[in-house]
Order: C-alpha cells, then sequence, then structure tokens
C-alpha cells in the first residue's frame, strides 16, 4: 500500500461516520482524525466564553485562542482544548443543540481545514465529517458518503447519550439530528453534499462490521493494480 492514502468519510449526523473510520483505521493501521469533534471543541469553547456568532471580529478573536490536539489510545480519540481533554463534554446535548450553527461560519471552517489538511500532508489517514470528500481532501483516494433512516439515526444516536444523560428523550434527540440535517445541508459555506465521486453506504440495516468489509472491499477495489 502506498503512502498518503486519505480515505475520507462524510455523510449525516449519527450515522455512525466516526465508528468506520476508527475500524477501518485500526486495520489499516491509519491515523484516524475527527474532524466532527474538532467543530464541537470550538463550539465548547465558544459556549464557554459566550462569544456572539454573529460578532465575527470576536469570532476570529477566538479562533486565535483555540488550540486542538487528538491524543490516540487504543485507536479511540481523545481530543484536548487548549490541553484540556473534552471528549466526553463536547457530546452533550448544549454543544450538539450549537455546533451546526457553528460549523456554518466562514472563519471557523477556514481554520478547521487549514488544520485538517496540516494532519493529512504526509500520513495514511482515516478522516469523516461533512465536507472532508468536498472541501478538505477532494483528491482522496476513497470517498464514502454514509446515510440511514433517521429514525433509526435517533435511537441510535440516544442510545448513546441517555446513559450520561437520563433526561434526555427521542424526541429531543429527533428533532436535533432533523434540525442539525436542515443545517447541515443548507449552509452556505462547504454544506453537506455528496461528492460526485463518493460511494454511497445506507446503513440503515448494516452491521458495523457489514460496514467495515463494504468499505474495505471498495478500497481494495480502487488499490487493485
Amino acid at each position: 500500500m502506498s503512502n498518503n492514502i486519505v480515505i475520507a468519510i462524510d455523510g449525516y449526523s449519527s450515522c455512525g461516520k466516526s465508528t468506520l473510520a476508527k475500524a477501518l483505521a485500526r486495520q489499516l493501521h491509519f491515523i484516524y482524525i475527527d474532524s466532527g469533534a474538532m467543530y464541537r471543541a470550538v463550539t465548547l469553547y465558544f459556549l464557554r466564553e459566550k462569544i456572539n456568532l454573529h460578532d465575527r471580529s470576536a469570532v476570529g478573536q477566538a479562533l486565535k485562542n483555540i488550540h486542538l490536539n487528538f491524543n490516540a489510545r487504543d485507536y479511540q480519540s481523545h481530543i484536548t482544548l487548549n490541553e484540556e481533554e473534552v471528549s466526553d463534554e463536547i457530546r452533550q446535548m448544549p454543544v450538539s443543540d450549537n455546533v451546526s450553527a457553528v460549523a456554518a461560519i466562514k472563519e471557523v471552517r477556514h481554520e478547521m481545514v487549514r488544520q485538517q489538511q496540516r494532519m493529512g500532508r504526509s500520513k495514511n489517514i482515516v478522516m469523516d465529517g461533512r465536507d472532508i470528500g468536498t472541501t478538505v481532501f477532494p483528491d482522496a483516494q476513497l470517498k464514502i458518503f454514509m446515510t440511514a433512516d433517521p429514525n433509526v439515526r435517533a435511537e441510535r444516536r440516544y442510545k448513546e447519550l441517555a446513559a450520561k444523560d437520563p433526561q434526555i428523550t427521542l424526541e429531543d434527540v429527533f428533532e436535533n439530528i432533523a434540525h442539525r440535517d436542515y443545517q447541515d445541508t443548507t449552509r452556505e459555506e462547504s454544506p453537506l453534499v455528496r461528492a460526485k465521486d463518493a460511494i454511497i453506504l445506507d446503513n440503515t440495516n448494516l452491521s458495523p462490521d457489514e460496514q467495515l468489509q463494504f468499505a474495505l472491499d471498495k478500497l481494495n477495489d480502487l488499490l487493485e493494480p
């Protein structure tokens, strides 16, 4: 396998993009970069500092004070915000409710794309997000676009959140997902769209192992001489 292979996984929220990306990284011994966690960490910082999203000067200044890093342990992605581990906090509903609005800001996206491209310049990586195959790595060797039935996505996400927040309801999660879908697909800056050469993976009825095999088969097809 040649050097500097990039696998880009895009798609809707709660489709299991991170699960597949982590499994691929583990199987292939690639580096996993969770772009969504980066936007969530920025959102967390903005919430803590009460940054007005409509004040572009304040947003720009805040971005200068945000330093993100990934620490890989057991192929799990642990993100630090200014050296503080925030991997669990960025998954809570306050961040989920605001991350799409933050991610729609041009200055935020440009800064995150700059950091993402730096990470993928000289390593074999798997990266998941909303615009990896269209904006961040348009020349990625393999692009996968993930989707699933919205009700299934909401149920999956609810199971994740309920263990940490017993107050959350399935209705809350479904509404959050619907709202994020709308924001992600209609935002002006790098909206969620499928790259023309991306392979669609509808995992409504697929197990994680079946999704992994699907992706491995597609990669093997591309790399065969």
